[in-house]
């Protein structure tokens, strides 16, 4: 049974269908056979697809969000990759990640706080900095672990904060 992989470049609806028959084998487009690709340089690969060469420089990848940011040629893409399992769960509605809400924003460590960089209502997504916690003369920008809407904001800035009291509290 082959593999599949579903890759959306630039946002598009209607993901590219990726297909291998063996595992560590090259993905290619499903019906389509295998383009030529060689690793040329640390991020850097030589493409041959249907009689095209290409350089491929990749940018960025990001494990967590699964986006690999590419130059090919002149221009830039960002793929996002979805295995079968991932995909399926979104489209019956029970992707746990497209749910992930944000709990109260309690203080990793003892420190002062600089700057809050959100208000009471904001809504903040993801990996959003919500504020800046000094700790060991070292400045720690606190990001959101999920979406949310900012409910009440407890922390003052320049005030001191104890490990685990609570700084923002969420919707």
């Amino acid at each position: 049974m082959a593999a599949k992989l579903y890759a959306s470049v630039n946002s598009t609806e209607t993901p590219v269908e990726l297909e291998r028959s063996v595992p560590g084998s090259p993905w290619s487009v499903a019906g389509k056979h295998a383009p030529d690709l060689v690793r040329t340089n640390p991020g850097m690969y030589s493409l041959v697809q249907d009689s095209r060469s290409l350089r491929v420089l990749v940018l960025k990848h990001d494990k967590e969000t699964r986006t690999v940011r590419l130059r090919i040629g002149a221009h830039c893409h960002t793929v996002r990759l979805e295995d079968e399992r991932k995909r399926l769960m979104q489209l019956l509605g029970i992707d746990r990640s497209a749910k992930a809400k944000v709990g109260d924003l309690k203080a990793p460590m003892p420190g002062l706080v600089l700057k809050v960089l959100v208000k009471e209502g904001d809504a903040v997504k993801k990996n959003d900095p919500l504020l800046v916690l000094e700790a060991m003369k070292m400045e720690n920008v606190i990001k959101s672990t999920g979406d949310g809407l900012v409910k009440k904001v407890h922390a003052q800035e320049h005030g001191a904060v104890e490990k685990g009291q609570l700084l923002l509290s969420f919707e």
